[in-house]
């Protein structure tokens, strides 16, 4: 779906597709041209990246200025750092009306960390999106290679579970075709660490993007930050692209620990079986229908792992 930026509401506002927040400032997207607006203060913890907003025009030197933020029909947020230690974390809303969400993983450099991905997804399922998985950089597994075995052997568990998977590479242009297809049917978010080439892709997939990308550190390992903020990428071909800064933490917000395991696709059918029924907390409770299934190979302990992590972290 091509986003719908801009139509005049009357002589005195406008309607534009926030395409970047600064400090006090956004960008809009107005019909065919990009403008910023000032950001008032107390408006600035209410508007994201993906908004449609409304705006007041004003005389020149002065920014036109937001007015309202209109409702969202989905977002996608994480906990906010905590103003001192042991306070409730805000929320941040990472983007605004997305349609999909795409963990970025590279193949290799850095390697993949398969319980970031199951953050990823996890918060994706809480919040009603659907997810797809991008893997970069796969020109860095050679055909028949046991690197390129390990890597399909990971990701067919997250295909089992109904999440598509697409293998690319900006180098080659190799699975860039098929990605295009699948980004061209709404708006897609963007989600990874830093040095995954989230920022090489969209060059890939937007010439003239003009996105400055770094490798990753040969010393740690770790990616270098390009993009400091989520900025939305409207697509040649329809549909647009939301980048976002690298993340090698991710925090699930507002999900309460009985309702964590919801969050995982595979251990729905197998909730409310318990012995102790929606009480049970499918750790070390007697008839859990849930460690069973971990038991008998129909939920992954990998992923079990990581349903632990998440609710020991949850309120």
């Amino acid at each position: 779906m091509k986003p719908q930026p801009a139509t005049i509401v009357d002589s005195a506002l406008f309607t534009g597709l926030v395409i970047q927040k600064f400090i006090h400032q956004i960008q809009v997207l107005a019909g065919d041209h990009t403008l910023m607006c000032a950001l008032p203060p107390h408006l600035a913890a209410h508007v994201a990246a993906g908004d449609v907003v409304r705006c007041e025009p004003a005389p020149a030197p002065d920014l036109p200025r937001l007015v309202t933020v209109l409702p969202r029909r989905s977002e996608y947020s994480r906990p906010a750092a905590a103003s001192r230690p042991g306070a409730h974390a805000p929320q941040q809303v990472i983007a605004a009306n997305v349609d999909w969400v795409m963990p970025v993983f590279a193949a290799a450099s850095p390697t993949p960390k398969w319980n970031l991905l199951d953050r990823f997804l996890a918060a994706a399922e809480a919040q009603g999106l659907p997810a797809r998985i991008c893997i970069t950089k796969y020109d860095l597994t050679p055909s028949g290679s046991p690197a390129e075995q390990e890597l399909h052997e990971a990701l067919t568990l997250y295909r089992s579970l109904g999440y598509p998977v697409y293998f690319v590479s900006a180098q080659t242009g190799s699975g860039l075709v098929e990605l295009c297809g699948h980004l061209s049917q709404g708006t897609t978010l963007l989600v990874g660490k830093s040095g995954v080439g989230k920022t090489t892709l969209l060059n890939a997939l937007l010439p003239g993007a003009d996105q400055s990308t770094r490798a990753v550190n040969a010393v740690t390992g770790k990616g270098r930050h390009t993009t400091t903020a989520a900025h939305l990428y409207p697509l040649p071909g329809g549909g647009a692209v939301m980048d976002t800064p690298g993340m090698r933490e991710f925090g699930l917000w507002d999900i309460a620990r009985e309702d964590m395991a919801a969050c995982f696709p595979e251990m729905r059918p197998h909730l409310g079986r318990c012995r102790f029924g929606l009480s049970c907390q499918h750790d070390e409770e007697p008839g859990c229908a849930v460690r069973h299934a971990v038991m008998q190979g129909a939920v992954h302990p990998r992923r079990y792992q990581s349903y632990l992590r998440l609710k020991a972290e949850a309120a």
